[in-house]
């Protein structure tokens, strides 16, 4: 890999924020497309983003700003997704640049709604990027450690182990470990699920349900996970490492997680839109939550025994009553 090729982070939000923060460390240069003409102006000038972890200051002359999607894809060689799910394709849309030869790394925690994929199976679908080329970004990892420079741990998949490493050496730092993963598919879907359980997690907090309930929550969410991912990809993997159980932990407990925050608020009465006018950043668990819950259906007789991602399903989607959904949901656990 050479040392030549440069790296461009799409994206706007926290955890697009953070990468670019642990590029810098790194990186001389690093692309950042952002839609939004004002916090790149702002970034210019104050250098810092007004909207996501705004205590990070950058050494803008490292940064090279884009609101042109096709100006970044044409900067970089390693393109690093970290737009919500839900509006990954209206950004790819606006482009008439290929990506075909780039390698694309994803940071995005859900399921494209256009295509019901997971952001690597779309860009090889949808884009015809090989498997070779695409890469995974997971925790545990919250954007907001990152910007306190706490210890805080990724996990980076790729079938091509040489760029997963390529991207650990620029993403690594003294706050910043790395570890290097060729499951691609578990690693995306896990990322994707851990965002339904913290729902489910902030739901049964806001009914008013203890630390005790929530442990044997997050033990049945973790073999829940186990099954949905095996029927998706089925491959030897430890569920038990910290690009599984890890990442879960962290977005169910941490006070950081913005689902396990939304969660708690439809728990607390809110109806999903006044929750979501509330948060000022997007919880890709409610997304997730249809996709997963779908996917699974389709399977028929196959599909994986879900009880807490139907739980959620159906106060999220079928507006049932969260308190009684739940209530039945703790005759279903062990």
């Amino acid at each position: 890999m050479g040392e030549s090729q440069k790296i461009a982070v799409f994206g706007g939000g926290s955890m697009a924020t953070a990468i670019v923060k642990m590029l810098c460390e790194n990186v001389g240069q690093v692309g950042w497309y952002m839609r939004s003409t004002y916090a790149m102006e702002h970034i210019k000038k104050e250098s810092n983003n007004p909207n996501y972890l705004s205590s990070v200051e950058f050494d803008t002359s490292k940064l090279v700003l884009s609101d042109n999607i096709d100006e970044m894809i044409r900067f970089g060689d390693y393109l690093i997704f970290v737009i919500p799910s839900a509006f990954l394709e209206g950004e790819l849309a606006k482009k008439t640049e290929s990506i075909k030869g780039k390698i694309i790394f994803s940071a995005i925690k859900g399921i494209v709604p256009e295509s019901s994929l997971i952001v690597g199976d779309h860009f090889f679908t949808n884009y015809k990027i090989p498997f070779k080329n695409i890469g995974v970004i997971t925790g545990p990892c919250h954007a907001e450690e990152v910007a306190l420079e706490r210890l805080s741990y990724l996990t980076i998949a790729c079938a091509d182990t040489d760029k997963a490493n390529w991207i650990s050496d620029r993403l690594s730092s003294r706050y910043i470990k790395c570890n290097i993963s060729d499951d691609i598919m578990g690693t995306e879907y896990a990322a994707m699920l851990k965002n339904i359980y913290a729902l489910a997690a902030g739901i049964c907090h806001g009914l008013g349900y203890g630390d005790n309930f929530q442990s044997v929550l997050m033990s049945n969410a973790i073999r829940e996970m186990k099954r949905y991912v095996k029927k998706v990809h089925k491959m030897k993997r430890d569920i038990n490492g910290s690009a599984y159980l890890g990442d879960l932990l962290v977005t169910g407990y941490s006070t950081f997680s913005r689902n396990r925050m939304f969660g708690n608020m439809i728990g607390k009465g809110y109806t999903v839109k006044s929750a979501m006018m509330e948060m000022s950043m997007v919880a890709e668990g409610y997304y997730a939550t249809k996709s997963a819950y779908e996917l699974n259906q389709a399977r028929g007789d196959k599909k994986a025994k879900t009880p807490i991602i139907n739980a959620v399903y159906a106060v999220l989607y079928q507006d049932k009553n969260p308190k009684k959904v739940f209530n039945k949901l703790t005759d279903k656990l062990t």
